[in-house]
């Protein structure tokens, strides 16, 4: 069975969103899109909460958000405990988000990184396996609060 991907994007994303889409098709995956599925403008909660939510509560085990900074989407995704977003604007940050962080979540700024990079930052997410060790006791202290 393979794996399914859920994606989400606002109006600044959305031209972006459909080139990951296609470039994780072609890798071998299934996607979820949530939208939104023009460049009209939209809220990017609205989309990014849904991602938020279904990784959240197990229904996919990670997911991909974007919008213009990647700022809000991520913001948005990581009011969810079970979700660790890093937002990535070249690989050595997502594979250290993966590698240390155990990141689940991508978020990616269209505004700010070319499609090309964009889909390297995808693979390296993709592809890094989670380190563990040292990083394990940290990354659990993230939703321990003082």
């Amino acid at each position: 069975m393979k794996e399914i991907i859920p994606i989400a994007c606002d109006h600044a994303g959305y031209e972006l969103k459909e080139v990951v889409k296609a470039h994780l098709v072609a890798r071998g995956f299934d996607v979820k899109d949530y939208g939104t599925n023009s460049n009209e403008s939209v809220d990017y909660p609205d989309y990014a909460h849904q991602v938020g939510h279904a990784v959240n509560c197990g229904e996919y085990s990670r997911g991909i958000v974007i919008c213009g900074s990647g700022n809000g989407v991520q913001m948005t995704v990581n009011k969810y405990p079970n979700v660790r977003c890093a937002l990535c604007w070249n690989e050595e940050i997502a594979h250290l988000g993966r590698q240390h962080n155990d990141c689940n979540v991508v978020s990616l700024p269209a505004r700010f990184i070319s499609q090309d990079v964009a889909l390297r930052i995808v693979d390296e997410f993709l592809d890094t396996p989670f380190e563990g060790g040292r990083h394990q006791r940290r990354v659990e202290k993230i939703n321990k609060l003082l």
